[in-house]
């Protein structure tokens, strides 16, 4: 018998995301990771939307939001540096 989306989740997914330190990572979880990852490539906003399959554009931008631009990353990791001295 095929294993069901649920099942994989629950007896991959989530487990594997424990190990990691991350929590319960499901399948939404791993759809927000991908439209990062589209926006690290630089593809146009307009593929994004196509890729995640979203009728509106505006839920590709308001809902999955930008992924942290890297500059925004470096001085946020200089900060929780400060903090964690």
């Amino acid at each position: 018998m095929p294993l069901c989306t649920n099942a994989i989740q629950r007896d991959y997914l989530i487990p594997a995301g424990q190990r990691a330190g991350l929590g319960n990572v499901g399948w939404h979880t791993l759809r927000h990771t991908y439209r990062s990852w589209l926006d690290q490539t630089k593809a146009p906003m307009t593929v994004q939307k196509d890729l995640m399959r979203h009728a509106d554009i505006k839920t590709t931008m308001n809902v999955y939001g930008k992924a942290m631009a890297e500059p925004m990353r470096e001085a946020n990791s200089e900060v929780v540096r400060l903090v964690i001295q």
